[in-house]
């Protein structure tokens, strides 16, 4: 049995269960796709097929048949290929639907999307500021202003920022919905690092105000990239290629 987050044996090139006649290369794309395992989008390295163009998700390439979470102690989850009994699934962790490759625990009737098992439990936003993954706020998300169920990522700081995951999938739909229908660019920019709600922010003026929203941009960033599926390709990589759509 694998633990969330256990090394992975990274191959160039590998075969799948679920593209079984053709064999997947590990390339690394700047621009976002569509893995065909999970369905959910993805950036930076993945698993493609030259000739049919399928593509995977690096962490669905190389899912595991079996990990553990620190946040379910008690389960252990198996990877299925899609939703077990065929029925609707919401992924736990980011409150997304499950329509394709997932972990699944039998006892508990929990669901995890490969991507959302393997986000890190610690992430940096890229300014030196530390976003510490929980199962749930104790404090409001500075996008919905909610509590809410499902993970968020909370700063290390006293007064500081939390961004709900699922509140973040949806900055990362917003932003390639109007990428795909030609808004301007300012305005795509701005869906991607915006945080529409600061009410649960320290009261400051002029210049402090300014600072909390580059922090809490920030943040947004480095948590879609690592919803994305590259939690490495956090700057300039995966905000130009959002950007470049």
């Amino acid at each position: 049995m694998s633990t969330y987050r256990s090394s992975i044996k990274i191959d160039r090139e590998i075969t799948h269960q679920a593209h079984p006649h053709h064999k997947l290369r590990l390339e690394y794309s700047e621009t976002p796709f569509d893995c065909h395992g999970c369905k959910e989008a993805g950036i930076g390295l993945k698993y493609r097929c030259q000739l049919c163009k399928y593509e995977l998700h690096k962490v669905c390439g190389a899912a595991q048949p079996t990990v553990t979470h620190p946040f379910y102690r008690k389960c252990a989850f198996d990877f299925y290929y899609r939703p077990p009994d065929h029925n609707l699934r919401i992924c736990d962790a980011c409150q997304g639907d499950v329509s394709g490759f997932v972990y699944h625990c039998k006892c508990c009737d929990f669901d995890l999307h490969p991507c959302c098992v393997n986000l890190q439990q610690v992430l940096n936003d890229g300014q030196n500021n530390m976003l510490y993954l929980s199962a749930g706020l104790s404090g409001s998300c500075h996008h919905c202003g909610a509590k809410g169920p499902g993970w968020a990522y909370r700063s290390g700081q006293s007064k500081g920022y939390n961004l709900h995951v699922s509140c973040v999938k949806k900055l990362i739909v917003e932003s390639w919905l109007a990428s795909y229908f030609n808004v301007d660019k300012n305005k795509v920019q701005e869906l991607q690092t915006r945080i529409p709600s600061l009410s649960g922010a320290p009261q400051k003026n002029g210049s402090g105000v300014r600072k909390y929203a580059q922090l809490a941009g920030g943040a947004v960033r480095v948590v879609m990239s690592a919803l994305l599926g590259d939690p490495t390709a956090v700057l300039a990589g995966v905000v130009r290629g959002l950007i470049s759509m």
